[in-house]
């Protein structure tokens, strides 16, 4: 069982509620592997880990990063390489003006000085840095905002421009671009990790609510949107469940298991 976390298994605060904790808890012991599968990077984890009580695997950075909710520690990783970075930067520069740019590492986050955090990030943990800074080292995310296009555009005007190059999506309203290596989604780390287990895809369950979950609810058996997901998840999914914020994962896995 794979599900997202913001805006899917998480509420709209950022918390996990007792009812989907206790759900969880139900599939587990019913024998199900739990996964999570999220954008997020393994610094945002950890109330997520410890709300599960430290059990299991997340799939982080759109399936850049590995990450075992029990040591918190990164077991694999598939990173863009500097190379890349430097070009997919260039070519996006080049023709998108006011895009500003920012990456996420295996550990720690840097961004230009006029990329505008959002949510966990406003806590002053990252550092403005120019962008020879940002392209200086691999990263398992290269995220671009624009101030005004929105992320359904800025994400079609990325993948002509460097789709070639890196794998790009959307998991928010506004126009941010999440960027992983060619190839690196949330599916392809799934695919992974099932194979590992001995699971295939007809036997999983998968929820989700944002463009970035499209593949792991494609490759999924049996996908599931929350009905405040993105118009193109909810027409790509099998079946539609209660709004985050209504505990939907958590009414789904209380009927299975």
């Amino acid at each position: 069982m794979a599900t997202d976390l913001d805006g899917t298994a998480l509420r709209t605060d950022g918390t996990v509620s007792p009812r989907t904790v206790a759900a969880f808890a139900k599939a587990e012991a019913a024998g199900a592997v739990l996964v999570f599968v999220t954008g997020r990077p393994p610094r945002w984890m950890g109330g997520v880990a410890s709300a599960v009580r430290h059990h299991g695997l997340a799939i982080c950075a759109n399936g850049a990063l590995i990450y075992d909710l029990h040591t918190e520690r990164i077991v694999e990783s598939h990173l863009i390489a500097v190379d890349v970075l430097e070009e997919v930067v260039a070519q996006l520069r080049a023709n998108v003006s006011g895009l500003v740019f920012s990456v996420e590492y295996e550990a720690g986050f840097a961004h230009e000085s006029d990329f505008l955090l959002g949510g966990l990030d406003r806590k002053g943990i990252a550092g403005a840095v120019c962008v020879e800074s940002v392209t200086g080292r691999p990263c398992a995310k290269l995220l671009a905002l624009h101030p005004s296009m929105g992320a359904d555009e800025l994400q079609a005007v990325v993948h002509e421009l460097v789709g070639h190059l890196v794998t790009a999506t959307h998991s928010s309203s506004r126009g941010l671009i999440e960027m992983s290596a060619q190839g690196v989604t949330k599916a392809t780390a799934l695919a992974a990790l099932a194979a590992e287990h001995g699971i295939k895809p007809s036997q999983a369950i998968a929820f989700g609510d944002m463009p970035n979950d499209l593949p792991m609810l494609s490759w999924a058996g049996t996908s599931y949107a929350v009905a405040n997901a993105h118009p193109a998840v909810l027409a790509a999914v099998d079946h539609v469940t209660a709004a985050n914020n209504d505990d939907g994962v958590a009414q789904v896995l209380e009927t299975l298991f």
